[in-house]
């Protein structure tokens, strides 16, 4: 190895130490640095060795930031995960990361918050508009409808 191709391999050995990240996230990074060809499969293939580099790890921390600070659902972290071109296997991994308690309870949290804001309008496009958001974070449908199902036999009225 060359001394400035070392110099960017501890480089981009603090860049991955500091958070967990992706190969692409890595190749872009190398990229923007003006590191082509070789030299930068060189050092991509240095980092996965040294274990700087894991995209099953990155699957799995990504997974449980997304879900348990972000609250995002399962489609849209593994959308977010396929944009990365994270295998599906280490998507598949990740999502192993979700605990389902808490999964339903962060969906359960979001609708009744929509249902709230949105009461003045009624009971049907509150549930609605709780419905189209939930879905757009993620939530498979199935799960929204339960929810809300749950909810209104708990005796929740919007009106």
């Amino acid at each position: 190895m060359k001394l400035t191709q070392e110099i960017i391999l501890e480089k981009l050995k603090r860049y991955c130490a500091y958070q967990d990240r992706c190969h692409q996230e890595v190749r872009t990074k190398l990229l923007s640095l003006k590191i082509y060809g070789d030299d930068l499969e060189e050092i991509i293939t240095e980092l996965i060795k040294e274990d700087f580099l894991n995209e099953e790890r990155f699957a799995r921390s990504f997974t449980r930031g997304r879900q348990r600070m972000k609250k995002w659902g399962r489609n849209k972290i593994k959308q977010h995960l396929a944009q990365k071109y994270i295998s599906s296997y280490c998507i598949k991994k990740g999502m192993e990361e979700i605990d389902e308690e808490e999964y339903l309870e962060n969906l359960r949290s979001i609708i009744t918050k929509q249902l709230s804001k949105h009461e003045q309008l009624g009971e049907l496009l509150a549930k609605d508009k709780a419905i189209k958001y939930a879905s757009s974070r993620g939530y498979e449908a199935n799960l929204i409808f339960s929810i809300i199902k749950e909810i209104e036999e708990d005796g929740y009225q919007a009106v």
